[in-house]
C-alpha cells in the first residue's frame, strides 16, 4: 500500500502543479505583462515568466508520470476483475497523451517567441504590428492553446476523482459483482 500512496501523491501534486501553473501564467501572467510600460518590454516579461515556469512544469509532469505509472501498475489487477476501472484508466491516458502533446506543441511555439526575448507585443499572447511575423504566428497559436492545457489538465483531474471514488469498498465490491453477474 506505500507505494500506491506515493504513486498518488506525486500523481496527484505533479497534476496540481501542471493544472495550478498553466492556468495561473494564462490567467495572469499573459495578461499581466501588458503593464510592463512598453510593447518590447510586455514581451520580455511574459516570455521571462514562461522560461522560468518551463523547468517547474517539466518537474511536476514528470512527477505526475512518475506517479500515473505507479497507480498504473497498482491498479492492474483491478482492472481484470473490478468493472469500469479499464475504461477509466484507458479514458485518463487518452487524456493525458493529449495534454502532453498540447504542453510540448505550446512549449515549441513559446521557444519561438522566446527567442526574441523582448519581443514587441500586445500582451503574453497578443502581437502588434512590430511584431515579427514568425512570432506573432507562434503567438496567435499560443493565444488558443494557453487554455487547451488547463482545460485537458483539469480533465485528468475530474477522471482521477472518480477514480478515487472507485477505490471505495462498496464500489469495489459492486465492481467486482458486475463483472461477474450478467
Amino acid at each position: 500500500m506505500a507505494r500506491a500512496t506515493t504513486a498518488h501523491q506525486l500523481h496527484d501534486l505533479g497534476l496540481a502543479a501542471w493544472f495550478g501553473g498553466t492556468l495561473a501564467n494564462a490567467v495572469a501572467l499573459n495578461k499581466a505583462a501588458a503593464h510592463s510600460g512598453d510593447a518590447a518590454s510586455t514581451g520580455a516579461v511574459a516570455n521571462e515568466g514562461w522560461d522560468r515556469w518551463t523547468p517547474v512544469n517539466a518537474a511536476a509532469i514528470g512527477a505526475h508520470l512518475i506517479g500515473s505509472v505507479g497507480l498504473l501498475k497498482h491498479d492492474l489487477g483491478r482492472m481484470s476483475v473490478q468493472k469500469g476501472v479499464g475504461s477509466m484508466a484507458l479514458a485518463k491516458t487518452a487524456v493525458t497523451i493529449g495534454a502532453l502533446g498540447v504542453t510540448a506543441y505550446s512549449r515549441v511555439l513559446g521557444r519561438k517567441v522566446s527567442q526574441h526575448h523582448a519581443v514587441p507585443a500586445a500582451d503574453g499572447t497578443t502581437p502588434t504590428a512590430s511584431t515579427p511575423p514568425d512570432v506573432a504566428a507562434a503567438q496567435k497559436k499560443l493565444k488558443q492553446l494557453q487554455w487547451a492545457v488547463p482545460a485537458l489538465t483539469g480533465a485528468i483531474v475530474a477522471i482521477a476523482s472518480y477514480a478515487s471514488e472507485q477505490y471505495r469498498p462498496e464500489e469495489v465490491h459492486r465492481g467486482m459483482l458486475q463483472r461477474v453477474l450478467p
